[in-house]
């Protein structure tokens, strides 16, 4: 389909566009769709290299008496009254 594309479609399209976005944006467009097709391949071949997986945990975790510690430890919650 789209290899059935003559010189005068192009010509056409190319009208087209320029009448769209002006001679002044096409240079930037092509900047922007270059840097987008670069950014592109380049994750499609650095896909393989990202591990998402975590490492394995060789240190166990903290110990139940320090956290139940820390959790119980008294708290002065009584209002303080004021004599005067």
């Amino acid at each position: 389909m789209f290899g059935s594309f003559g010189w005068m479609e192009l010509v056409l399209i190319l009208i087209i566009v320029l009448i769209i976005f002006g001679a002044g944006k096409i240079p930037q467009l092509g900047e922007g769709l270059g840097k987008a097709i670069k950014g592109f391949k380049k994750s499609v071949h650095e896909a393989d290299a990202i591990d998402v997986t975590p490492p394995p945990s060789d240190a166990p975790e903290a110990p139940p008496t320090q956290v139940a510690s820390q959790a119980t430890a008294p708290i002065d919650v009584a209002p303080q009254s004021k004599q005067g």
